[in-house]
């Protein structure tokens, strides 16, 4: 029997899950870039937007460098890769799906999910917590503004906001529908204001809802491609729609692809709310891991 896996998805922003609490099944040797490559793979392999590794932040080398003085209250370790083998910084869908596997897994005490639990990430430590009505909140901490910029989708230029959600986000509000834009091409950007990539949403604000603002979002991730969901990005998007409004606070509605997302700012950080779900589990194959 190979080492167990699981799949599961945050409004269907898709993951290959590795269970690993020692860091013995996957240590850093083992998953390397074409492992992930091929784990993520949706022709040769399970197939997914990347690959989070459920393992205690004393088994990941760099947990030290991203979480600093809060390494002691972070037991457990988002290690986050891109379906091209990069490392991530953060993923909200992502993080909620990792919660979600601690109680699965039995290792993580449900009360204390409720209350909310410090994770580290390599875009910091992050609080995630368990709704008792279902699904899960995600502290994102505070949006920060990159500045101005634009993006070159299918053909159109489109003007944009870069924020940062731990991770760099250019978020291009238009009033063109963005079910007509092509996200089948990485968007064109300036690489001197993003040197290490960025993620691109395409949104259109809506009527308001019953609870206030309301968006519609698609995006383009690096090292991925077009995805169904986005956590850093809705959040990334909730900000800009505000700040187009000279809001601070308040609570938006973002439907992407794969559902719906909330996100409240408070005027001090970001809360984004979803579900998150495991479809499978299983393990792999001596044959498909010797290939």
């Amino acid at each position: 029997m190979g080492p167990r896996v699981l799949q599961g998805h945050g409004t269907e922003n898709d993951f290959v899950v590795l269970p690993d609490p020692d860091g013995t099944a996957w240590p850093e040797s083992r998953l390397d870039a074409a492992l992930v490559r091929r784990l993520c793979d949706r022709r040769a392999g399970l197939g997914g937007d990347g690959v989070l590794r459920v393992v205690r932040s004393a088994h990941v080398p760099d947990a030290r460098d991203a979480l600093g003085e809060a390494l002691p209250q972070c037991e457990w370790f988002m290690d986050h890769r891109n379906a091209d083998g990069s490392h991530a910084e953060m993923c909200g869908n992502g993080i909620r799906l990792f919660l979600h596997v601690l109680l699965a897994e039995g290792l993580l005490d449900p009360a204390g999910a409720e209350a909310g639990v410090l994770v580290g990430t390599r875009g910091g430590p992050r609080r995630v917590g368990a709704r008792p009505e279902g699904g899960y909140w995600v502290d994102m901490g505070p949006a920060r503004e990159l500045g101005r910029g634009a993006a070159v989708v299918g053909g159109r230029r489109l003007g944009g906001l870069g924020v940062s959600m731990g991770n760099p986000h250019l978020v291009c509000l238009t009033d063109v529908p963005v079910g007509d834009l092509d996200l089948t091409e990485l968007p064109v950007v300036d690489p001197g204001m993003f040197p290490v990539g960025v993620n691109v949403e395409v949104v259109n604000v809506l009527p308001a809802g019953s609870v206030g603002p309301y968006v519609r979002m698609r995006v383009y991730e690096r090292g991925v491609g077009e995805t169904r969901s986005c956590g850093t990005g809705a959040c990334a998007v909730a900000h800009a729609a505000l700040a187009a409004t000279g809001a601070t606070t308040g609570t938006v509605a973002v439907d992407v692809p794969g559902g719906r997302l909330s996100v409240r700012f408070d005027g001090r950080t970001t809360i984004l709310g979803g579900p998150a779900v495991v479809v499978s589990a299983g393990t792999l194959t001596g044959e498909w891991l010797a290939g």
